[in-house]
Formats: C-alpha cells, structure tokens, sequence
C-alpha cells in the first residue's frame, strides 16, 4: 500500500495502516507540534573579549506531536473491537511508522515516527460505545515534514550530439544532404536539476547504474561530491543513502570504505531549498549508458 493512501480530505490523520479523522470512529480535536518548530540545539559559543557571541550551527531535534481530544465512537457491541484495533495500531515499534496529516488546503505532509504514549480514558460512556478525552503522542527522530510524493530526476553520462551526417547517402555532399537537415539524436550532458519546494534541506537516495567506474555526483553550487572507486558492471546498483549515511551495492553488501578522498561525508550532501543542479560523471572509460537515479522529497519544517 502506497503511504497515505487512505488520506482523502482534509482532518485526515494516517498512521501505518490507522485512518483517524472524518469518516472513522476515531476523530480528534487538537493536534500539537505540527506546526511548531522544534526545539535547536545551538552550536553558538559566547566571545571571549568582547560582547555577544560567535553564531555556531542551529540542529533540530526531534519532533514531538500530539494528537488529543480523541473521541471513540463505536456501537456498543462492538465498541471492544474497535478499541483493540486502535490498541494494535499504536503499540510500541522498533522502526518508525509513516504518519500522515492533512490539515488544509495545501495537501497532506508526511513524517515517520512511533506512539511512544497513548491514553484511553474508560468512564461510564464506555458502556454506550463513547470514549472522550483520549491522547496520542508521537515522536519523530527527523523532525522535517516531507511532501507526500517522491520526486525523482535521472541523467545519464555525457555523450556528445551525433552531428551532422555530411554523406548521408554515401555519395557527396550534395547528394548526401536534404532539408530539413537531420543532426541526429540529441546528446546527453550529465546534468540533473532538482527542486526542493520547502524550507528546509532534504537528503536525497543516489542510485548509481553501471556499467561504470568510479561513478559521482557533484554538486555545482556548493563542490560537494560523492564519489565511488569502484566498478558496476550492466544491472549492479550501488545506492547512497545520505540521510542513513550508507553506501550499499545490490542492496546487499556496504561499500561505503569506496569513498575517495574527494567524497564528502554521506549525510552531509542535502538538497537546499529552490533548485538544486548536480553533475553525474565517471572515470574516461566507463559506458555512457550508465546512469543516475536522485529520488527525494521537498522537506517543511
């Protein structure tokens, strides 16, 4: 199932596979830490011989988000299995679930996170198929909010134009050539241009495709690149996963040691906000049908 797919309207609230919201027997009333920024740890440090202070990198924590005022409503014979469905779905996790909000006309924003807390107040409207005053409590360890669908922008190595074929036929230039002159295909440069809508940088997936060696990615505003001392061969995938810092090759074995030492450290290369415009080379040798694959999401804060 596609994440958020049973987000439909606004007040919707999706968390894995648990619809919440207009249509569901679960609604809410308030929801906090959505829309706040969350709190940032300072690398600011004061001046030693004179006033203020030298300004150090801001880092976000994670974002806590609470759901309240939720309301169970269920006929009374099953009001049971409603509640244990609810149960289920907020249990604890190891890994974060994708949560869901769609609060107005802007469209729904994604994050990950796990209930870490969830309260289901049991008073005589119980009996009747109503529970009032229940509470979720989220946390999500990347505090960035992410647009629902995944971009993704590809390039293959740079070739060069066919050109202008000047003996077509094989038998001079004025036999050969007929208007409207063909140049032949249009050569590829390499070049991706990617745009990241929100506010905040996001960590793109880099799929390398050989056959290649020694494949990168540079980033022309900044220098940053990520680059590879190894070789695909046709069909091998090796993946960056700057936001996890991995490099993996065929989705099985790491390959991050391949670094050379103009490769900048993984979780490091992110996509600002606006346009972004990267370079896919190689070394000489390598095929020019390899390719590049950026896939990422614009990221809100």
């Amino acid at each position: 199932m596609a994440i958020g797919d049973r987000v439909t309207m606004p007040g919707h609230v999706q968390y894995g596979d648990l619809l919440l919201g207009p249509g569901t027997p679960y609604r809410w009333r308030r929801i906090t830490g959505w829309g706040d920024l969350p709190a940032l740890d300072s690398g600011t440090v004061a001046r030693a011989g004179a006033h203020g202070a030298y300004p150090g990198q801001l880092l976000a924590q994670s974002r806590t988000i609470g759901l309240d005022g939720l309301i169970v409503r269920a006929p009374r014979a099953s009001i049971g299995a409603v509640v244990g469905d609810l149960e289920a779905a907020v249990g604890p996790v190891v890994d974060e679930l994708p949560l869901v909000v769609w609060l107005d006309e802007r469209g729904p924003l994604l994050t990950y996170a796990r209930v870490v807390r969830y309260a289901l107040p049991v008073d005589k409207g119980y009996r009747v198929g109503t529970i009032t005053g229940g509470a979720l409590m989220f946390e999500a360890t990347d505090p960035r909010r992410y647009e629902l669908t995944e971009r993704t922008v590809s390039a293959t190595l740079p070739r060069a134009e066919q050109g202008l074929d000047w003996n077509a036929d094989g038998e001079g230039v004025e036999q050969g050539l007929a208007w409207p002159l063909e140049f032949g295909a249009v050569g590829s440069t390499g070049a991706l241009s990617l745009e990241n809508t929100g506010a905040a940088e996001t960590h793109p997936v880099i799929i390398f495709r050989g056959p290649v060696i020694r494949p990168s990615l540079t980033n022309l505003a900044t220098g940053d690149v990520l680059e590879y001392d190894l070789p695909l061969a046709a069909g091998e995938v090796l993946e960056v996963d700057t936001r996890a810092g991995t490099v993996t090759l065929n989705a099985t074995a790491s390959r991050i040691y391949t670094a050379t030492s103009r490769s900048v450290p993984e979780q490091t290369f992110t996509l600002a906000r606006g346009t972004t415009n990267l370079a896919f080379r190689a070394a000489p040798e390598s095929d020019p049908s390899a390719s590049v694959v950026v896939r990422y999401r614009s990221a809100y804060w």
